[in-house]
């Protein structure tokens, strides 16, 4: 698959993964305006493009060895398929709450908005844990080699966190906190979707150049 297809869906499926950041941006858009929430989604936007490069940059230079290949198929295929499974329990039991981002809707410049997205981006203990097996498993498996690939692979990751900011702030402005309960249980569905489809093509990929033998 083309570097930057690969790191849309992979930002994609990242940003359809609801969670604190998601739920701020769409109540700041409903109850401050399309600019705040947008604002602040950028800002988690530039939080995950470092976890990436961090990710992308780490893990090549230890490729070429074959237990790091090893552990990045099978690891990367549990975290993978354990976040599917994740998203669709949770679109199971959703509950609306907005408790969690009532301190957030706060004033604020859009300077101010963009950092505290970097941070809430940033503050997940576990994101870099993720971002190492899934991009390391997806690195092995795609071919992203070279700066022109990786450049190609981050725009695309960049690129997919921008639009689905624009979007989701669109939608929370337009359709109200209603019509955003019903999107977030879409995009638990849609989420675990993605997570699969990325399983599989690391399993595939993975059998074919880990037991196979054959070119990735």
């Amino acid at each position: 698959m083309n570097p930057m297809t690969n790191g849309f869906l992979l930002s994609l499926s990242l940003c359809l993964d609801i969670g604190i950041v998601n739920i701020a941006m769409m109540t700041m858009a409903m109850q401050r305006g399309y600019w705040t929430g947008f604002w602040l989604g950028l800002g988690s936007c530039i939080g995950d493009l470092l976890y990436a490069i961090l990710a992308l940059g780490g893990m090549t230079a230890l490729l070429h060895f074959a237990a790091v290949r090893w552990s990045m198929w099978l690891g990367g295929t549990v975290v993978l398929v354990v976040l599917a499974i994740k998203m669709i329990a949770s679109a199971m039991k959703f509950r609306a709450s907005q408790k969690q981002t009532g301190d957030l809707v706060n004033q604020g410049t859009y300077f101010q908005q963009l950092l505290k997205g970097m941070l809430l981006a940033l503050s997940s203990p576990s994101a870099i844990v993720w971002f190492a097996a899934v991009g390391g498993a997806l690195i092995a498996q795609s071919g992203v080699q070279g700066w022109e690939a990786t450049g190609r692979f981050l725009a695309g990751f960049f690129g997919a966190g921008v639009l689905w900011t624009v979007a989701v702030c669109f939608v929370a402005r337009q359709g109200g906190k209603v019509f955003g309960e019903k999107a977030l249980v879409f995009c638990y569905f849609a989420s675990a979707g993605l997570f699969a489809f990325f399983a599989y093509q690391v399993v595939s990929s993975g059998y074919r150049t880990l037991i196979l033998g054959l070119p990735a």
